[in-house]
């Protein structure tokens, strides 16, 4: 008993050696845009504003709460990316309106400079709409920050 006992300490202890650096300079917005119909749609972006390329980047998407007092739950979706240079952007996904009522959570793993990064951002449920528009860095266009 003694033995696995030094050994989760040892876990313990190297979990809480590694290094967490915060996200900076990376974002997930989403923006209305036309589409090739040319109708109104929703996209879902990665921005990167550093000054370093991200890479390896692994986004896990999920939206989940209640509408009209029932729980809902969409498909979890995954997407990997190659790569973003500095100061680029990337599509992750097209976004439809019915789930603007539930929170939409982008979970985001990369590297830079061979540290790994990972961060959730979220867009509470009703957060997607016209009255919360910014101006969105390196897209020319308007729209929902993540938080």
């Amino acid at each position: 008993m003694g033995h696995a006992d030094s050994g989760q300490t040892e876990l313990i202890t190297m979990l809480k050696d590694i290094k967490h650096p915060k996200v900076k300079d990376v974002a997930i917005v989403v923006i209305q845009e036309v589409g090739e119909d040319n109708e109104l749609v929703w996209n879902v972006y990665l921005l990167n504003m550093s000054t370093e390329k991200i890479y390896g980047i692994l986004i896990t998407s999920k939206g989940y709460g209640d509408i009209d007092k029932e729980e809902r739950q969409s498909s979890v979706l995954r997407h990997f990316i190659e790569e973003v240079p500095a100061q680029g952007f990337v599509k992750v996904e097209p976004i439809i309106e019915d789930l603007f009522k539930l929170a939409n959570e982008y979970w985001v793993s990369f590297y830079k400079k061979a540290q790994i990064y990972d961060k959730k951002f979220i867009f509470p449920p009703d957060s997607i709409k016209y009255e919360h528009f910014v101006n969105i860095p390196l897209l020319g266009n308007k729209g929902v920050i993540a938080e």
